[in-house]
C-alpha cells in the first residue's frame, strides 16, 4: 500500500480541523462564563440523578457531553497557545469540576485534554434512539478519532482492529440516525478516513479490498454531496493512500 508524503499527511491533518474555530482573546474562559459553565454542569447532573425520564436524562447526558467538549476545546486552545493553563477563572473551574466528579487532566500520552466521549456513551445507552442520538454518536466517534493520531490520521496510535471496527460502526450509524444533522459533512469525511485505515490495515486481502471499495464509494459520495468543501482538498490523499483498484 502507497504511502502519502509526511506533507500530504499535514494538510489531511489540518482539513480534518478546518472547522475548528480560531482562538481570540474572547474565547478564553473569563469568570463569567466559569460559573455559566458549572451551573450548566450542575443542572444536568442534577437531571440524570433524578428520577425523570429515561429520554430526558439521555438529553441530559448528551448536553453535558457537548459542555465538556466546549470546555475542552478552550482548555487545549490555552494549552496550544501558551504550553500551560493559565488564568484565575480556569484554575476554578477545573477544581470546582473536579469537586463534582469531573476531573479534567492532560493525557500525557496524548500530551492534552482528552475528549470525554464517556456521557455521549452514557446517553446511548440509556436511549439508543432518541432525537439525541445523532448528536451523541457524532460527539463520541468525533472525541474518538481525533483522540486516535498524533499529526497522520492515517497512521493512528495503536489502534486495535476491533477498535477500528468500532469507530466505523459508530461513524455510519451516526450517518444513518442523522443524515441532516449540521455536523454530519465531517462524520462522512471522518468514515472515509475510517475506511481508508480499514483498507490499510485489515487483517486479510479481501477484507482490505472490500473496505478499499467502501473508502472510494464514500469519497466520490462526499466529492459529489460536498464540491465546494475545502475537505475535498484532501480526497486525493486517500486515494492515493489506498492504490490503485485491484479490480
Amino acid at each position: 500500500m502507497i504511502s502519502p508524503p509526511r506533507s500530504c499527511c499535514a494538510l489531511l491533518a489540518a482539513l480534518l480541523l478546518c472547522g475548528a474555530p480560531v482562538a481570540r482573546g474572547h474565547d478564553l474562559i473569563t469568570a463569567e462564563a466559569a460559573e455559566r459553565y458549572l451551573a450548566q454542569v450542575q443542572y444536568r447532573l442534577d437531571v440524570l440523578r433524578s428520577q425523570q425520564s429515561v429520554l430526558q436524562r439521555a438529553v441530559a447526558a448528551t448536553q453535558l457531553g457537548r459542555t465538556l467538549d466546549e470546555i475542552h476545546d478552550l482548555l487545549n486552545r490555552d494549552l496550544a497557545a501558551h504550553g500551560r493553563i493559565q488564568g484565575l477563572p480556569t484554575e476554578y473551574l477545573i477544581r470546582d469540576l473536579k469537586a463534582k466528579g469531573l476531573p479534567l487532566d492532560v493525557s500525557p500520552a496524548l500530551g492534552h485534554f482528552p475528549a470525554n466521549v464517556s456521557w455521549y456513551r452514557e446517553a446511548l445507552r440509556l436511549s439508543p434512539d432518541g432525537p439525541h442520538a445523532g448528536e451523541a454518536s457524532f460527539g463520541w466517534l468525533k472525541g474518538d478519532f481525533y483522540d486516535s493520531f498524533d499529526t497522520d490520521p492515517l497512521r493512528p496510535r495503536q489502534q486495535s482492529w476491533a477498535a477500528l471496527q468500532e469507530q466505523i460502526g459508530l461513524g455510519e450509524r451516526t450517518i444513518k440516525l442523522q443524515p441532516a444533522y449540521p455536523e454530519i459533512e465531517e462524520a462522512r469525511f471522518i468514515v472515509a478516513v475510517l475506511y481508508t485505515r480499514a483498507a490499510r490495515s485489515a487483517p486479510d486481502r479481501r477484507a482490505r479490498e472490500q473496505y478499499a471499495d467502501r473508502a472510494r464509494a464514500s469519497i466520490e459520495e462526499f466529492q459529489s454531496r460536498y464540491a465546494e468543501s475545502l475537505r475535498t482538498a484532501a480526497l486525493p490523499i486517500l486515494l492515493q493512500a489506498l492504490g490503485p483498484p485491484s479490480h
